[in-house]
This record gives structure tokens, C-alpha cells and sequence, in this order.
């Protein structure tokens, strides 16, 4: 361009990594014989190593030595970053005297230090029901020893890892129930962001397979609906925590005698608010607060003198077991002070979780 006069500013010289991709992306297309896509999730790294030009930059060292500083996890002071920092404050003719503009031609060819192919994350939500009254949604180990074999995450994500070929996984879930209760109804939503997969296409007849393979190998869950998601949609999952409401039904024991009289009357109560204080056996891994919830409304079952059913509707979040038997007056009001007796809970269920995703697959 300085040859034909031709003035041009910096931000008219097209970048070299854009003019490298423009000459190679062609000739990888016609080697592969694959198309190439610059926002494809696979990719395919390329290390060089090019020892004549690697000193090329350090002439800026001497123009800008605050952009140098040495750091404890890099091997060379000379990071892009830094590199680029200095370009930006050096002035056009200071560069070009430093520096031969063209530079000179290289005479050794540059080696290949290491190829890495890496594919993005890719997705998989469904809902699980869990039936035992001994498995945790996740896996339980104090002070690194194993409490319990399994969890609800390892059955499903065995499975997944293994046909996906995933190096590792995340798993999330809207809400998490204790391990002593089961989730039952429509189940629990879930999701599960599988890291570097080897294997990404599937058809929803594989899904349905997958799916039922999890499902014979265990007793004590069951999945549906499971799908491929993106990444943006596991935000819908966490959207409803909050607000969503569940509904529990549990058996209720008291230490006085009671009769049928006895219970009829929170039958009518609606959006009872309560204050609940953060539970002991939860104060290990969450902050003390004291937390209002509602409890929008109770349905009693008579069983006998010491045993009642209770179904509840309540906002999410809201501490179930704490509501019957009040945590030592942590909170407030609670089934035994509404019914001035002792009361606990013996059994709890999940019925259901109200979040409308992922979407309900008709099978």
C-alpha cells in the first residue's frame, strides 16, 4: 500500500489472524473434507513453537517496561496482553525504527508443539422422581469418607457420561430434597452440562433408549422427559426456585391423643406466613437468617390417636420438616404450637414441583 501512495490508518490493516484464517480455513476444508465454521463448538487447538521470531517483541521492553511485570503462574513476561498494552502506547515512528517494516522473511519453518481437539459442553435436561428413603441427590461424603453408596446425580450421570463420553459433568436441579424423602408427581426438573463430549448427535429415539436404560438400573429413580437443552435454557429451571409453589404430603405423629376434631381446623387455614430461622441440622452449609415463607394451605387425613396425613402447598424454599416440628421454637408458628401438643414429622413427600420445564415430552 506505501507503494501506491496509498495512506492508511490503523484501522484499515486487516488483521493477521484474519487473513491466516482466510488462506487456511480453504485448505483444512478441502484436507478434512469437512466444512469449517468459526463458531463451531468443536475445535481443534494448534500449538507452534517458532524459536528464531520468538524475541521479535522484546524490543518493547525497553519502550514500555510497566507492561512487563513478571507473574508467578506465566513462564514469559511476554503474554498477549502485555504485547498488545505496549503496541497501544508506542508511537508509529518509534515502532518503525525499532522494528524492520515488512519484517524480514523467517528462515526456519516453525514445529508443531501440540494438537488438542476440545468440543464444547453440551446439555441434557429432564425431571427425576426418586423413590428410596435412603439416597441423596448428591454424593455424601464427611470429611472424605462415603456415607451412602450412591445418589440420585451418580445414577443418571453414570449413564450419560458413559454414552456421551463426556470428561466430566456439572449437575443442577430446580430445589434438592433431603435423602430420607422421595420425590414423587411429575418429578424434579434437572439438568446436566456434560464437559468435552466425544459423541454429540443423537436421535430422539437414542434419548428414549438412554432413558430407559437408566431407568432398569435402578429401583430407586425414574427419569422422563429427557432432552437435549441448550445452555440458555437451564436458566428457566433456576427462574422458578423462588417463587414456584410445592406441594408435600407427610405423616405426622403427636404425643397427646388426638381425634378427628382435632386437625379439622387447618384445613382452613390459607397463606399462613411463618418465620423460619435457618435450621440447625442446615446452619454447616448455609448463613443464619431468618427467612418468611407461606404456607398457602394444609389438608388433614385422620390415621389414628398419634398419626395424621398432612398435604401442603407452600411457597419454595420453605422448610417442611421445621414447619411440624418447629426446631426448637427456630420456627414460628409451627404445627405443634397451632395444635399445642408435640408433634413430629415421621415420613415426607415431594408431590410436586411446579416449574414448567423442560418441556413435557409425549411419551
Amino acid at each position: 500500500m506505501g507503494k501506491q501512495s496509498l495512506s492508511l490508518g490503523r484501522n484499515d490493516i486487516v488483521q493477521l489472524k484474519e487473513a491466516y484464517k482466510w488462506i487456511t480455513h480453504p485448505l483444512f476444508s478441502e484436507e478434512l473434507g469437512v466444512p469449517i465454521d468459526g463458531k463451531s463448538l468443536f475445535e481443534v487447538s494448534v500449538v507452534f513453537a517458532h524459536p528464531e521470531t520468538v524475541e521479535d517483541c522484546h524490543f518493547l521492553r525497553t519502550i514500555c517496561p510497566d507492561c512487563f511485570k513478571p507473574a508467578k503462574n506465566k513462564q514469559s513476561v511476554f503474554t498477549r496482553m502485555a504485547v498488545m498494552k505496549a503496541l497501544n502506547k508506542i508511537k508509529e515512528e518509534d515502532f518503525r525504527k525499532q522494528f524492520p517494516c515488512p519484517p524480514n522473511s523467517p528462515k526456519a519453518v516453525c514445529t508443531v508443539l501440540e494438537i488438542e481437539c476440545a468440543h464444547g459442553a453440551v446439555f441434557v435436561a429432564g425431571r427425576y422422581n426418586k423413590y428410596s428413603r435412603n439416597l441423596p441427590q448428591t454424593p455424601w461424603i464427611i470429611d472424605g469418607e462415603r456415607k451412602l453408596e450412591s445418589s440420585v446425580e451418580e445414577l443418571i450421570s453414570d449413564h450419560l457420561l458413559a454414552v456421551f463420553k463426556a470428561e466430566s459433568f456439572n449437575f443442577s436441579s430446580s430445589g434438592r430434597e433431603d435423602v430420607d424423602v422421595r420425590t414423587l408427581g411429575n418429578g424434579r426438573p434437572f439438568a446436566i452440562e456434560l464437559v468435552n463430549p466425544h459423541r454429540v448427535h443423537f436421535t430422539s429415539q437414542e434419548i428414549k433408549e438412554l432413558q430407559q436404560k437408566i431407568n432398569n438400573s435402578s429401583n430407586k429413580i425414574q427419569v422422563r422427559d429427557l432432552q437435549l437443552v441448550t445452555r440458555e435454557a437451564i436458566g428457566h429451571m433456576k427462574e422458578g426456585e423462588e417463587e414456584k409453589t410445592k406441594s408435600y404430603s407427610a405423616l405426622i405423629w403427636t404425643n397427646k391423643v388426638i381425634q378427628k376434631k382435632d386437625i379439622e381446623f387447618l384445613n382452613g387455614i390459607k397463606d399462613l406466613k411463618i418465620d423460619q430461622k435457618t435450621p440447625l441440622r442446615v446452619l454447616h452449609r448455609r448463613p443464619l437468617a431468618v427467612r418468611t415463607r407461606i404456607i398457602h394451605s394444609m389438608e388433614t387425613c385422620y390415621v389414628d390417636e398419634h398419626h395424621f396425613h398432612l398435604y401442603l402447598k407452600t411457597q419454595a424454599g420453605t422448610y417442611i420438616k421445621e414447619f411440624v416440628h418447629g426446631d426448637f421454637g427456630r420456627t414460628k408458628p409451627n404445627i405443634g404450637s397451632l395444635m399445642n401438643v408435640t408433634a413430629d414429622i415421621l415420613e415426607l413427600d415431594v408431590e410436586s414441583v411446579d416449574v414448567d420445564w423442560p418441556p413435557a415430552l409425549d411419551d
